[in-house]
C-alpha cells in the first residue's frame, strides 16, 4: 500500500549521507506543521541529506479514505516506505508520528516532542465537545468515548474509525536504538510548538536547528 502514495523528496547536490524518512506529526498536527517540516527537507538537502516525507494511506493526496485505517496500518505502510530507500536511512519523527515510527528499518531515530496516543487522543475529543458546545449540541468526552466503541467519529476533521481510537488510546512510543529524543525549548530544539496553533504556521530558524540536530544525530550514528 506504501508504494501507490505521494512522496515528497528533496535531493543533495551530489549523493547523499543517507536519506532521512520524515514522520510528521498526526492528524491536524501535521497541518500545522507541515511548512516548517517542508523548510527542513530543503535544509537537510543542502547538508548532503536526502529527505523524503511520504503521503501514509489516508492522509492527504492518498485515495484511501482515513476511516479505513488505523495505526497498525501506517506502521506498516513506514515500514514499506523505509525498505524501499537504497542506503542508509534515518527516521525523524514529530510528536504522535513516534507511535508509528518504530516498525521501520533504520540506522537511527530522531525524534521531536514525542507524546502518547491517550493525550492526543483526550485534545481530539476535547476539540469535539467544544465544537459542539458551540453548535448546540450537548456531548462529553466520556460519551464520545462510548459512542467510538461501535462508530466512527469525526474529531478535529478527520473521520477516526473505532479501531484507530482504541489503537490511539493504547498507543505508546516504542523504546528504539538508537535513538535521540529531543524537546522542544529549553535545551533542545529552538522553537515554537506549532501543533497548538489555530492555523497553520512556519518557523525557519527552527527548521534549521531541526535539520543541524539531524545531521549531528546522523554523524554520531556513524552514518556520515
Amino acid at each position: 500500500m506504501a508504494t501507490s502514495e505521494h512522496h515528497l523528496r528533496f535531493e543533495p547536490p551530489g549523493a547523499p549521507h543517507a536519506t532521512v524518512l520524515i514522520v510528521p506529526p498526526l492528524f491536524e498536527e501535521a497541518n500545522r506543521t507541515r511548512r516548517t517540516l517542508v523548510l527542513a527537507m530543503r535544509a537537510l538537502a543542502a547538508r548532503g541529506f536526502a529527505a523524503v516525507m511520504p503521503d501514509l494511506p489516508g492522509q492527504n493526496e492518498s485515495l484511501v479514505a482515513l476511516e479505513d485505517v488505523d495505526l497498525d496500518t501506517w506502521q506498516a505502510a513506514l515500514a514499506g516506505v523505509a525498505a524501499e530507500i537504497d542506503g542508509p536511512v534515518l527516521v525523524a519523527s514529530v510528536r504522535g508520528g513516534a507511535l508509528i515510527d518504530h516498525k521501520a528499518k533504520a540506522a537511527g531515530w530522531w525524534r521531536l516532542a514525542p507524546t502518547g496516543g491517550a493525550s492526543l487522543l483526550r485534545t481530539l475529543l476535547r476539540a469535539r465537545v467544544a465544537a459542539d458546545r458551540e453548535a448546540g449540541v450537548a456531548s462529553s468526552v466520556e460519551s464520545l468515548t462510548e459512542a467510538a466503541k461501535s462508530e466512527a467519529l469525526l474529531l478535529a476533521g478527520n473521520r477516526l474509525s473505532p479501531a484507530m481510537i482504541a489503537q490511539l488510546g493504547a498507543a505508546e512510543v516504542q523504546p528504539v536504538e538508537p535513538l535521540r529524543s529531543v524537546a522542544l525549548g529549553a535545551g533542545g530544539i529552538a522553537g515554537t510548538p506549532l501543533w497548538l496553533r489555530a492555523e497553520p504556521g512556519e518557523d525557519a530558524a527552527m527548521a534549521g536547528a531541526i535539520a543541524d540536530d539531524i545531521a549531528a544525530w546522523g554523524a554520531a550514528c556513524g552514518v556520515i
